[in-house]
């Protein structure tokens, strides 16, 4: 007779089964390297496992980041993710597909090259990089020009509107460059020109305009801008510069409205950055600024590196970084086409008008982003007084959705608003579907909401104590509480259901 043999602990790690390890009830290091290896099956699982509780990435409508790519470019990003972007003589073909890109990009600017001349760019970590690139190649500028003059070049300001991305404050206070912000106001969310011009100083080293705000996706007029400036440039002798923060708009702008005057076809406007990683259609980590010539980058900006095999000229705020976005982006660029992204971004549009008009059909939201921008779309409830944006945005969370509700800029900030994002992953059936539990929340708050405030105003009309048959003496304040713990439950269950 054969008698089975005992499992053993070594026979149960040839399970292969990731639970069968200790390593599932036990938690992972959270503060400091563990002592011993761990199976990378294991490893992999209970990371795997815990990145779970984040949000679903197409969900996001709070983000302008693409989140989706085919196959096919997903494969060139894990074929080069091993390559150091830095390393230009050793992947000579890699830094060849950088200029590519900046060249394609400087020409959809309408930039001023010859048809074999090369643009002026770089490839950056995203827009706050491009932003910074170029503000320091206005600051050296100016500060060039200001000590050929013998003048004092110690108090740089530059003009913006108060509705700009953070990386600008970033930027002002690390290079310690004066912000003088334009304040918006209710109804214009967005910087006005001519009080942007007022602003302008002798020691103003650019005014920068944003092409697609990060609140409702307004385009700024870059036009009227460029015309405002040119007249006190004349009047003043000065030649105060543009900068187009084209961040989101970038990639949209040539497609939707080629019409629209806005990039290098402006005399004053002397670079442009633009975020791969958004409506460039790439991950995040993807940036470009480019400059109108050569001449906009002042060369003792420039560092030329030779310890790596050959003489490397580089314009950047760090060294090392990935190769696999800028090959991301050059594949986009020559997959699409021109007619792709016309085509996405149409499509982008489209569906953005259909979550407008969804709204608007609801009666409760008033919708405070353009149809001609960024297809985002921006909107208020008409009435707070029941709940407001950030309850919506909350029971939208419990949906799936992230919606982000925030306040307006500084002199409009008592103006609320929620804002969807349409990327070029998001359908025509998630617009349909996000107006339909939009519908849903509204109706749940609703019914929710004057229950509890009758019931509040009946215990503010009678401030005596109650008696709960019990014998024992309660408060108001006893009351109020156990109403809202009851429409909580009540709330809970609805939302369980």
């Amino acid at each position: 007779m054969v008698f089975p043999k005992p499992a053993s602990e070594s026979d149960l790690f040839n399970l292969n089964s990731n639970f069968a390890f200790h390593y599932a009830t036990n938690s992972l290091p959270r503060f400091s390297m563990p002592e011993n290896t761990m199976p990378k099956e294991v490893a992999y699982q209970n990371i795997h496992d815990e990145l779970q509780l984040d949000a679903n990435p197409k969900l996001n409508l709070a983000s302008f980041v693409t989140t989706s790519m085919e196959e096919e470019c997903n494969k060139l990003i894990m074929e080069s993710i091993n390559k150091n972007y830095v390393d230009m003589d050793e992947y000579p073909v890699t830094t060849e597909l950088h200029n590519r890109c900046v060249n394609m990009i400087a020409r959809l600017f309408n930039a001023e090259i010859g048809e074999n001349e090369s643009a002026i760019g770089a490839g950056t970590v995203g827009s706050s990089e491009a932003i910074m690139l170029a503000g320091l190649a206005f600051k050296k500028k100016w500060q060039n020009k200001r000590k050929a003059e013998g003048k004092p070049y110690n108090k740089p300001n530059m003009v913006t509107g108060a509705n700009v991305q953070v990386c600008w404050e970033k930027f002002a206070r690390y290079f310690e460059v004066e912000l003088r912000e334009v304040k918006v106001r209710e109804g214009y969310y967005v910087m006005d020109p001519a009080k942007a011009v007022d602003m302008v100083d002798e020691n103003t080293i650019c005014v920068a305009a944003i092409l697609g705000s990060t609140y409702n996706g307004e385009f700024e007029d870059v036009k009227l801008l460029n015309d405002l400036l040119l007249e006190k440039n004349k009047q003043t002798g000065w030649d105060t510069p543009i900068h187009v923060d084209a961040a989101s708009g970038g990639f949209i702008a040539p497609f939707l409205y080629p019409e629209l005057e806005w990039d290098f076809r402006l005399p004053l406007v002397k670079s442009i950055n633009v975020s791969g990683h958004k409506y460039g259609l790439v991950y995040a980590g993807i940036g470009w600024v480019i400059w109108r010539t050569k001449e906009d980058l002042p060369e003792d900006l420039v560092f030329h590196i030779n310890y790596l095999g050959a003489d490397q000229p580089t314009f950047t705020l760090n060294f090392s970084k990935g190769s696999s976005q800028i090959i991301a982006q050059y594949y986009q660029l020559i997959r699409l086409g021109q007619e792709g992204y016309r085509s996405i971004m149409q499509n982008c549009r489209e569906n953005a008008m259909v979550l407008k008009e969804g709204l608007e059909k609801t009666g409760c939201f008033n919708i405070l982003s353009k149809d001609n921008g960024v297809p985002v779309v921006a909107f208020s409830l008409k009435d707070r007084s029941q709940h407001d944006e950030f309850k919506i945005s909350a029971m939208l969370r419990r949906r799936g959705w992230i919606v982000p509700a925030y306040p307006m800029p500084p002199a409009a900030q008592h103006i609320n608003v929620l804002r969807v994002v349409v990327r070029a992953e998001f359908s025509r059936t998630l617009a349909e579907r996000l107006v339909f539990d939009i519908k849903n929340v509204l109706n749940e708050l609703d019914k929710l909401c004057p229950k509890y405030n009758a019931k509040m105003n009946d215990i503010v009309k009678d401030e005596k104590a109650m008696d709960d048959g019990s014998g024992i003496k309660k408060s108001a304040l006893d009351a109020q509480r156990e109403i809202i713990a009851q429409e909580s439950n009540k709330r809970q269950k609805i939302l369980a259901a």
